[in-house]
């Protein structure tokens, strides 16, 4: 996937992860600080029930529009704290407590914050 294309991936994600009711979705560019993506998406739950369905409700919707199956996935059945690999592009979905806990915007830098224009 060309850069081009990772970021107009990404942008999706955050996209329909906001037509989903996530919170707090943030998109930071780290292809110039890692060789393992090109797009962090930082974005929260309210509950595990919600977490663990934006999870299966992205991966759905990843492999129908895009043709892209999740590499692999970490967290997803505790609904706390889900990594869902997409290759260029890693989501991380947090309950409140543990987006806080682990606070990755910190580590990888602000990012930038979505805004639904809707």
């Amino acid at each position: 996937m060309e850069a081009k294309e990772s970021k107009q991936f990404a942008q999706s994600i955050c996209e329909f992860l906001s037509q989903k009711k996530a919170q707090d979705i943030v998109k930071i560019d780290v292809a110039d600080k890692t060789v393992i993506a090109d797009y962090f998406i930082i974005a929260s739950g309210r509950s595990t029930t919600q977490v663990h369905a934006l999870c299966d409700n992205l991966e759905e919707f990843c492999k129908k529009e895009f043709g892209i199956d999740v590499i692999r996935s970490e967290g997803v059945r505790e609904g706390r704290w889900a990594a869902l690999d997409f290759g260029e592009v890693i989501v991380h979905i947090f309950d409140d407590e543990q987006r806080l806990f682990y606070h990755l915007e910190r580590l990888w830098g602000e990012g930038e914050k979505f805004e639904d224009n809707d």
